[in-house]
């Protein structure tokens, strides 16, 4: 293409995005119950329950090459019994909570939803569709355009798609139950760079009604990859609700020493309530939080109290946590490392985010392993620094104050061989796969996840 050519399309485009911005509008609405789910923080809403478990997952970004591998987890965990007080379990019906992000959002949402019985048709009716059938992905002026004004697709379009092949109208309604698991569905806050998570303490603090808010909406927007979406758009209602926020809040919003990442979500729930973010934009929970670990880091952050955020009773009886996080995420792409020119373009751009992306994830990681690692410390002394009685009371008999162990892992294409490895992760990001290649991924994560060491630590720790 001549120079000129270029600057014709380019000026053309420019042209167009002045009439082609595409806006989302909001679809939440205010509170009727103005004490409705205020108080509390994010990992209080963990199920209630009083065993010796605590299962968590964490389903990373990576499209539909993330949903089928978390997928494959899920099936290997629904093939894994335990011993649980003497009696043999199903070690899938013990999952307390999933955190998603993107493409891990939807079988996180789909599992909350149907729990088993999500295994048996999750593959039929999701991971070999096309999911991108009603939405603009070609290259056009026109699509140029609406990139250039803030993104080529609407909300309605993949959210409906979810809706009519997969959440059939379910609200969160249907997960905000006493049952297991509890589901954090990620976006990001563009506004104030800090994660969203679909749940009692952001829709508390915005005065909005989360029981009636669709989950296909929710993981529309834990999905909006930018320039490909236009934000995901809620509205505050600071006006419709005067409860004070909960304390942790604001402690740590006045506090410069809380912990950074801690602090960002405090100031941005006050921003909500005071009114300086009147609509909150939301796109790609990868963009601060690509493996969703950032919700049970501020939970452990916010707690007051060494046991937090379990309660007494669940603190007293714990002995052992799993905590696995499914990581689908891509292998560095292009050729242009093995030639001085380069990378220019895509491949630039491409490159850039990347090497946010894997940066940010591993720090994440880290910091994550730190934090269940102080957790665990800060539990034992609490434990055994109570009376006996006291403690046996709690438990519902003895035992020992110690016996507390956590098994973190993390499970990736890399713990597979290095050629298969390069194969899966260089599967394009996108919601429309081959079926073979979805088989294969589904394949790769129940193998990866039973050869793992701390998935049979674990088992064999019982």
């Amino acid at each position: 293409m001549r120079w000129y050519d270029r600057a014709l399309l380019t000026a053309g485009a420019l042209l167009l995005a002045a009439c082609g911005h595409v806006t989302n509008l909001p679809i939440n609405q205010p509170v009727t119950d103005i004490h409705a789910g205020l108080g509390g923080s994010l990992l209080r809403e963990v199920p209630d329950s009083t065993d010796e478990l605590l299962v968590g997952l964490a389903f990373s970004g990576g499209g539909m090459r993330a949903a089928a591998f978390s997928f494959g987890v899920l099936k290997e965990i629904a093939r894994s019994d335990i011993v649980l007080r003497g009696r043999r379990t199903p070690l899938i019906d013990q999952i307390d909570f999933v955190s998603g992000v993107s493409g891990g959002a939807v079988p996180a949402a789909y599992f909350g939803l149907k729990r088993r019985a999500a295994l048996e048709d999750f593959r039929e009716r999701f991971l070999i569709r096309d999911a991108e059938e009603g939405l603009n992905t070609s290259v056009s002026l026109g699509n140029i355009s609406r990139a250039i004004s803030g993104g080529v697709n609407e909300d309605t379009r993949f959210r409906n798609w979810l809706d009519a092949n997969l959440f059939e109208g379910a609200t969160f309604s249907a997960l905000m139950t006493e049952r297991r698991p509890r589901i954090w569905i990620n976006a990001t806050d563009i506004y104030n760079g800090t994660p969203f998570v679909f749940g009692k303490t952001a829709f508390s603090a915005i005065c909005s009604d989360l029981a009636n808010y669709p989950i296909a909406s929710a993981v529309a927007a834990s999905a909006a990859v930018p320039v490909l979406f236009s934000p995901i758009v809620l509205e505050a209602y600071p006006d419709s609700c005067n409860p004070p926020l909960p304390s942790w809040i604001e402690k740590a919003r006045a506090d410069p020493n809380s912990p950074p990442l801690l602090r960002a979500f405090a100031q941005g729930i006050g921003r909500y309530r005071d009114g300086t973010v009147r609509y909150i934009k939301l796109l790609d929970g990868g963009l601060v939080d690509n493996f969703g670990l950032s919700g049970f880091t501020i939970g452990r952050e916010s707690s007051e109290v060494p046991y937090g955020p379990l309660t007494q009773p669940q603190a007293a009886k714990i002995r052992r946590v799993l905590f696995l996080i499914v990581d689908s995420g891509q292998a560095p792409q292009g050729d242009w490392a093995r030639v001085l020119e380069g990378p220019s373009g895509t491949d630039l751009f491409n490159a850039v985010t990347g090497a946010a992306l894997y940066a940010s994830v591993r720090a994440s990681y880290a910091a994550f392993q730190a934090t269940m690692e102080n957790w665990r410390a800060a539990l034992v002394r609490w434990r055994c620094g109570l009376p006996v009685a006291s403690l046996q009371k709690l438990r519902g008999g003895a035992g020992d104050c110690r016996d507390l162990k956590i098994y973190v892992g993390r499970i990736g294409f890399d713990q597979l061989g290095p050629e298969r490895a390069a194969r899966l992760g260089a599967i394009e990001t996108r919601f429309r796969l081959p079926v073979d290649t979805v088989d294969e991924l589904i394949a790769a994560g129940s193998e990866a996840l039973a050869g793992h060491p701390a998935f049979r630590d674990f088992r064999k720790g019982l």
